[in-house]
């Protein structure tokens, strides 16, 4: 059998088998690296890992403020329709 690199030096059987080798476990690594990315279930995963990520960078003072600015709005809100059924 012939190199295709070289174009007509033989190869021996050990050094054929050990290129056979490394390129099943490179195919291996790339069926498996596409299978998961995609995977509906790991893009999910991967979903939710960056929305935890970015909702732990949030600063937890405006997380409250804008929780009280709800409350408030809300606590307006049903005061406005309590007066104006009593009318």
């Amino acid at each position: 059998m012939a190199d295709a690199d070289t174009g007509s030096k033989p190869v021996d059987q050990a050094t054929l088998m050990a290129d056979i080798d490394r390129t099943r476990a490179e195919l291996a690594r790339t069926i498996d690296a596409i299978s998961d990315r995609v995977s509906p279930r790991r893009n999910v995963q991967r979903a939710a890992g960056e929305l935890r990520e970015r909702a732990s960078q949030i600063d937890p003072v405006i997380v409250g403020a804008a929780v009280a600015a709800a409350v408030l709005v809300g606590g307006v809100a049903v005061l406005l329709l309590v007066r104006r059924r009593k009318r």
